[in-house]
């Protein structure tokens, strides 16, 4: 058997565990096989023939290879977290005895915060001439998305069973399978009701709430390319995508209830940190609230 396929062989295994027991994403499934194919191929030039010999010098070796490859900061922390992910599975397997990437540090790379649309920027962007059924469900699937925050795979996930339009509510599947139910505003509501009224001249073949013009579930990249056409025919400054529909949707949420938490629970973050990113007020705004409500606030006032 050739290094790569001894290299190969867990990889593949550990892909099937993201896939069955972690039920991960598809999305997120492509990120790490794509990161741990391009480490097969690097680890192969070094002559690393099992990944039972990996130390933390030859993890150095990818990762300095893989700069040298012209990934950046972000992109290299990427890759290194699933190298940590693989290892550790390979260490609850019996194949390691410790993870030799523990200890490596991820490089540093700059805070980008997300970029979001604001509310006039937005308006213009769901001001969408209807005049034929793909249109009313793109302006449905904008709608919903920037309505309840969505993932893109949840958007392209939703069935029609898992929409309430008298209660206002959806039930999404989201990261790890956890399902969350959401509310969905009037505006949502009403184009979800104008695209059902015409979802069956699309001939479905399933329960999808969104469908392709062949009749089937929409697909992700569809989705992406409908909005970023809509975002330029709307003569919208900004690249449309469905991610930043989200970040706004955060975002506007954010800056006008200030709960976070809540926040979180509506995005489905299991961690608050990674809700965090999106309160980004400008600093004028967070020190006029630090002044309004801090008891040893006041700064600079005697």
């Amino acid at each position: 058997m050739t290094s790569a396929a001894n290299l190969q062989q867990p990889v593949d295994a550990f892909l099937r565990y993201l896939k069955v027991e972690r039920q991960l994403s598809p999305l997120t499934q492509i990120s790490y096989s794509r990161q741990l194919q391009a480490l097969i191929a690097m680890a192969t030039d070094l002559g690393i023939r099992e990944w039972s010999i990996l130390d933390a010098a030859r993890v150095r070796q990818l990762a300095a290879r893989s700069k040298r490859a012209g990934l950046n900061a972000s992109s290299l922390a990427q890759r290194l977290s699933a190298l940590r992910s693989f290892l550790n599975w390979l260490v609850s397997q019996g194949v390691l005895s410790a993870n030799p990437a523990k200890g490596i540090r991820t490089p540093r790379s700059g805070r980008h915060l997300p970029k979001n649309i604001d509310v006039d920027e937005m308006n213009q962007l769901l001001d969408i001439d209807l005049n034929d059924p793909l249109a009313v469900r793109d302006r449905a699937m904008l709608e919903v998305m920037y309505g309840s925050g969505l993932r893109l795979s949840e958007l392209v996930g939703l069935n029609c069973r898992h929409v309430d339009l008298a209660a206002g509510e959806i039930w999404v599947m989201g990261k790890g399978s956890k399902e969350r139910k959401l509310p969905v505003g009037r505006t949502a509501v009403t184009w979800l009701g104008h695209w059902l009224a015409l979802r069956e001249l699309f001939a479905p073949t399933d329960d999808a709430m969104f469908l392709s013009n062949q009749g089937k579930r929409i697909s992700a990249r569809n989705v992406q390319k409908r909005f970023a056409e809509w975002g330029v025919k709307q003569g919208v400054n900004s690249h449309i995508h469905p991610h930043k529909l989200r970040h706004s949707f955060a975002t506007h949420m954010l800056e006008s209830s200030g709960d976070l938490r809540a926040v979180q629970e509506l995005l489905g973050h299991a961690n608050l940190t990674t809700t965090q990113i999106y309160t980004h007020l400008d600093f004028q705004h967070l020190a006029n609230v630090y002044d309004a409500a801090h008891p040893r606030a006041k700064r600079g006032k005697s």
